[in-house]
């Protein structure tokens, strides 16, 4: 089945999804362990999401439960990401489009709803060392994205002839 508007079937897009959303997923982790080296805060509401869900369960699944959720979100969100990079024509403006939607993420998402969530302040409210790590990942995100996904967004897979059509 093909998206007559994208000209990718279906699992042309399934198959992009998981591909453009583990690589990024990846590319935080380096930038995540290095902040948490530093010891600055990352990820804190991965971990506490999981804590909520299975705090009585052993570190070890919690663990394992958090790697997990890390790239379930990274596939859900390379979704709304990749339709947009359709409409982006040029590498330069797939790459600010990659960036402003890993900003744009990290405000919505990490800075303001997760907060509210948990009823704890905001990254804002408590400091660039808080704002600047959780940041530079959702940019990292969003960046990867944009030049991983540069070749499927720019082609054009033209659709099946039809069986029936005539020479």
């Amino acid at each position: 089945m093909r998206d007559p508007v994208q000209g990718h079937s279906v699992s042309a897009w399934v198959r992009e999804v998981f591909r453009s959303g583990t690589v990024a997923a990846l590319v935080m982790i380096p930038f995540g362990l290095a902040f948490r080296a530093l010891g600055l805060r990352v990820n804190e509401y991965g971990m506490a999401v999981i804590r909520a869900l299975f705090g009585a369960w052993p570190a070890g699944v919690r663990f394992a439960l958090f790697a997990i959720e890390h790239f379930v979100i990274a596939w859900i969100a390379a979704v709304p990401l990749l339709l947009a990079l359709r409409l982006a024509p040029r590498r330069a403006s797939q790459l600010l489009l990659g960036a402003l939607y890993g900003a744009g993420f990290y405000v919505a998402i990490n800075s303001l709803a997760l907060p509210w969530l948990f009823g704890d302040p905001t990254p804002w409210q408590l400091g660039f060392e808080v704002v600047a790590p959780s940041l530079v990942l959702h940019l990292a995100y969003g960046l990867s994205i944009a030049v991983t996904a540069r070749g499927f967004v720019n082609s054009r897979t033209p659709a099946p002839a039809h069986r029936n059509a005539r020479a």
